[in-house]
């Protein structure tokens, strides 16, 4: 039961974080369907920053998880201006554009990996070995029956996670931009008729979304991957979209489902290797989070409520 709670913990946590970024932009009324990307090219840009100055200073690069961590959430800040720009000012479909930002993000960093392991580092990869965080565990509240495996070998990030996941909520629900950002993807008329620019505050919710699933795509590859490649591409912003919506775009409820599919996640790694189970059979328990992804949406998606805005165009011109 330990394994599945920290297993499953480390899971969550990173793909709850994104999932805040997916709430954030899309309360803001831009459909958001690019967290994959936004959480791929992050991990690389904090990846190769990782590699580059390691081999410049001779550091190990499992020291430099924050420094990592830092780029990571430029990068992908950075590269959902793409989305911003084509949505917010060029109108674009919202749907088409976060399909087509993770194509070309996939595409783009396994190309530029592999050209850069080629001509920079001189190997024949299509990867950036990362190596897994240390863990650490608070001893005392360990002890503690079943809850303690939650202070039990425990990633720095889930903890850096939590923190900001409270300042998101904070910033959200309790704040005068907060308010605003949410107005936009209700009724984004009557922000513009109290003088608040739309498009300013939309073109920031994007790029938190960008942000956070740059942070969420770097703890990934710093744990589960060990190393950044095209795995980093699972389906993980995928899934960050089903657990918002499952969240009827509310933080907390977000939390619970974003638990439940990490939880599932572990449990079924935990089932597998128990019944020692060949690879092959280790592989299909892995679809459980997808195959809950799938029954949550089929039983609980009638009795969700988007921001009525969601996905229209904003003509200032239209009342």
């Amino acid at each position: 039961m330990d394994t599945v709670i920290i297993d499953g913990l480390s899971f969550a946590l990173p793909l709850f974080i994104m999932a805040i970024g997916g709430i954030y932009s899309e309360k803001s009324g831009i459909t958001n369907l690019a967290l994959e990307g936004f959480q791929g090219f992050g991990a690389f840009i904090g990846a190769l920053s990782a590699i580059l100055i390691a081999n410049a200073f001779g550091t190990d690069i499992q020291d430099l998880f924050y420094v990592a961590l830092l780029f990571a959430m430029v990068g992908g800040m950075v590269f959902a201006i793409i989305h911003a720009v084509l949505c917010i000012k060029f109108k674009a479909n919202q749907v088409i554009s976060g399909v087509v930002i993770n194509i070309l993000a996939l595409a783009l960093t396994t190309f530029l990996t592999t050209q850069i392991n080629s001509l920079v580092f001189g190997t024949a990869s299509d990867k950036f070995q990362l190596g897994v965080m240390e863990r650490f565990t608070i001893s005392g509240l360990a002890d503690i029956p079943v809850i303690g495996a939650i202070f039990t070998n425990v990633y720095p990030f889930e903890v850096i996670i939590i923190v900001i996941a409270i300042f998101a909520w904070y910033l959200l629900y309790k704040t005068k931009f907060g308010m605003r950002l949410r107005a936009c993807g209700e009724n984004p008329h009557s922000v513009d008729a109290a003088g608040v620019d739309v498009a300013k505050i939309r073109y920031t919710a994007v790029l938190i979304s960008g942000l956070l699933s740059g942070l969420g795509g770097m703890c990934f590859a710093y744990s589960i991957s060990a190393n950044f490649s095209s795995s980093i591409y699972m389906g993980y912003g995928f899934l960050a979209i089903a657990a918002l919506i499952f969240g009827n775009w509310k933080i907390i409820p977000t939390l619970a489902a974003c638990l439940l599919f990490g939880f599932a996640k572990s449990g079924g790694a935990f089932i597998a290797q128990s019944m020692a189970l060949p690879s092959s059979y280790t592989d299909l328990f892995m679809i459980l989070p997808y195959v809950v992804t799938l029954l949550l949406l089929i039983f609980f998606s009638k009795s969700n409520r988007a921001p009525k805005a969601l996905g229209e165009i904003y003509d200032k011109g239209k009342r």
